[in-house]
């Protein structure tokens, strides 16, 4: 899409936000359409797809050890990754990850950590030596908006179907696994934009590029928030943002329920 047309297209979203309607005729507090499928990667010890309107994510886990941290000994860890492939958007580009990239795993990432959804004490083979490494890999496939929800699903799902591979004399065994991994917790992303004095939820590429500000937060099973993130140039009243956590602990719930369902598909 050329410039005039973005242009042409924020103006009009603009306008439309300034009456409280969106273009899609969405309600504010309204998702898209979701689609979560698991096991859809073969080579993957866990991995998921996620469709949130026109936004396709795709999440891979893989299992390497390696010795921990030094200021973990008694821990595996956690690496969480994102690309924005090129077939996504003509304006993702090949090459090393992006500030947009780094900023989508890193959200992402520190909702799974912050909520200690994963036990990273369990994953320990021998304390201070040798410990499982999960890599969650994120590849945006189509970009229409809300990269940041579409992502936490998928991870989350992917995670949730993964299995621990067997390890022999130090060696990973491809192919054999000991057990799934288990998940303590379910944190997803809620995300909003703001236009104007309008804010809306999952929002679209078009509502993006037309937003003053954006505000992610991650919520868990008992409606604790776990992580926060604030994007864009305008800014939230302490109201608006006491809105968007109050939606995000409702709009969580309903994501939640999706996500579980497609974890125990895919443990079936």
């Amino acid at each position: 899409m050329n410039e005039f047309i973005w242009e042409f297209s924020r103006d009009r979203t603009r306008r439309l936000a300034l009456r409280g309607i969106r273009a899609d005729r969405r309600k504010p507090f309204e998702y898209r359409p979701i689609t979560i499928q698991t096991n859809v990667g073969s080579h993957a010890d866990g991995s998921a797809y996620v469709q949130l309107g026109n936004t396709k994510v795709v999440a891979g886990v893989k299992f390497e050890i390696g010795a921990p941290y030094p200021d973990t000994p008694d821990k595996g860890a956690l690496i969480t990754d994102a690309e924005l492939l090129p077939l996504a958007s003509p304006t993702f580009e090949p090459g090393p990850p992006d500030e947009n990239a780094i900023e989508l795993a890193r959200v992402v990432d520190r909702g799974i950590r912050e909520s200690n959804a994963i036990d990273l004490s369990k994953l320990v083979i021998r304390e201070g030596e040798l410990v499982y490494l999960v890599f969650v890999d994120l590849r945006v496939l189509d970009a229409d908006g809300n990269l940041f929800d579409a992502a936490s699903m998928a991870a989350i799902a992917a995670l949730g179907t993964a299995k621990i591979p067997r390890v022999e004399e130090d060696k990973i065994i491809r192919e054999e696994y000991v057990k799934t991994l288990e998940l303590n917790e379910i944190p997803l992303l809620t995300t909003f934009v703001k236009i104007g004095s309008a804010i809306f939820v999952d929002p679209t590429l078009e509502e993006e590029r037309a937003m003053d500000a954006r505000f992610s937060v991650a919520t868990v099973d008992d409606g604790s928030i776990v992580a926060v993130q604030k994007g864009g140039e305008g800014s939230f009243t302490a109201a608006e943002i006491e809105r968007m956590i109050e939606r995000s602990i409702e709009l969580g719930k309903e994501l939640r329920k999706k996500v579980k369902e497609a974890i125990e598909h895919g443990k079936d």
